[in-house]
């Protein structure tokens, strides 16, 4: 026999575990921007759901520091800032890099193959990425993620990817500008070739350093532009 009552927490359970995903996502993305107050009403229109999973989900979310509470009253987007994107690429740049040097220990013959499966897929895209700069971020996103994933440690990519995640506003902001020039998205892919050939070749002091400089490189580029006003 069904028990109702689990049935309703179960329901609830996952309606707020699809929320958390759907709302993180735009704000990811910057469909809610940075500072913006969430209100519920247009949080419950918005993804067709109830107070109950909705304050379960920015709950999860105030605790991945996407949210902050807003003097008790509710719930707002995180507010960004120069000194956070800084931290943030530093040291995402650092455990990147950590990862790498481990893969490059631990990698064998299929992870090889599967890094130059991902530098192929998303050098197909390259030619549609002013068209749609976040399906060729998706594919970005996998091409790093299989290089890294050859260090074979969970804890390892679980920091990683907390870091991506807090990592994306700012990179977002960087591909709208950027990504239309065909000079920047050249230099990217020349840095994603050096970075393979390094891979290939087992050179971890070498690869290390191209992917500190490659990961830093939109950090840079937003601060020098003072590209986080438009945020």
């Amino acid at each position: 026999m069904t028990n109702p009552a689990q049935d309703s927490v179960d329901n609830r359970d996952n309606s707020a575990l699809k929320v958390v995903g759907q709302l993180k996502e735009d704000i990811l993305t910057g469909y809610f921007k940075p500072g913006e107050k969430l209100k519920m009403a247009r949080l419950k229109e918005r993804y067709q759901v109830g107070v109950s999973p909705l304050r379960e989900a920015l709950s999860q979310l105030l605790i991945e520091q996407l949210v902050v509470v807003e003097n008790q009253r509710g719930f707002k987007v995180h507010p960004v800032s120069r000194e956070e994107m800084l931290d943030i690429y530093q040291t995402r740049a650092e455990i990147e890099a950590l990862c790498i040097g481990q893969a490059i220990e631990r990698g064998d013959d299929e992870w090889e193959a599967g890094i130059l499966a991902a530098a192929h897929r998303m050098r197909k895209f390259g030619d549609l990425v002013d068209k749609d700069p976040q399906e060729w971020e998706r594919r970005h996103q996998a091409f790093h993620t299989a290089i890294a994933s050859g260090c074979q440690s969970p804890a390892l990519l679980h920091v990683r990817r907390s870091l991506y995640e807090k990592a994306s506003r700012y990179r977002n902001l960087w591909l709208k500008k950027n990504m239309a020039n065909s000079q920047v998205f050249d230099a990217n892919q020349k840095e994603h070739d050096a970075l393979i050939d390094a891979l290939l070749a087992h050179d971890g002091e070498q690869a290390r350093e191209l992917i500190r400089q490659h990961l830093l490189s939109p950090s840079r580029a937003l601060d020098e532009s003072q590209g986080l006003d438009e945020l």
